[in-house]
């Protein structure tokens, strides 16, 4: 990213509050791969920001480059996955989706696919039933998106495959494993 700001589409993967009133967002962006930015004021009840910023809804974004951390500017909701948000069973499925992408993924390394990839199965979770199922061929299909699986290959075990590529377990494995049963 060369320019002084930037826009593009993207999920948010993850958010964490810093100093008074801003958050640190991670977002899978369609043209810049992984991105963090800042959300200044966001946690202000007054922020117009605030409700555009939760974990996974898909958004539309404007950030102005700094010499730190970018500045998310402009915001503004494309998808926010309501029917996910009725269900304790579906948030734990849609964090666990964005926790393996945030993990799996560096830095500003663009995937297109791999964004349209989490977007179709945050979709297909609005209204899926087998949660497990679902959970399973998402790992699947990300695995072998990102070269660590042969595609038409099954798994036997996504979660040990995912586990041996992260090199490190996942919280949110066992989260989703109960929940989703």
């Amino acid at each position: 990213m060369n320019h002084k700001s930037f826009k593009s589409e993207a999920v948010i993967l993850s958010s964490k509050s810093f100093g008074e009133a801003d958050k640190i967002h991670v977002l899978y962006t369609k043209r810049y791969g992984k991105v963090s930015v800042i959300s200044k004021g966001v946690r202000k009840l007054s922020s117009r920001k605030r409700g555009s910023m939760e974990v996974f809804n898909l958004i539309h974004f404007q950030a102005v480059e700094t010499s730190g951390m970018p500045i998310l500017t402009e915001v503004e909701v494309v998808e926010d996955y309501e029917e996910i948000r009725k269900s304790l069973r579906k948030i734990s499925v849609a964090y666990f989706f964005s926790d393996v992408v945030n993990k799996i993924t560096r830095d500003q390394e663009s995937n297109e696919e791999l964004f349209y990839l989490l977007n179709k199965y945050l979709k297909r979770l609005e209204h899926a039933t087998k949660l497990k199922d679902l959970r399973n061929i998402f790992t699947q299909n990300m695995l072998s998106l990102m070269g660590f699986w042969p595609m038409s290959k099954p798994i036997d075990n996504p979660d040990k495959l995912l586990e041996e590529v992260l090199e490190r377990k996942l919280g949110s494995v066992r989260v989703g494993k109960k929940i989703s049963v």
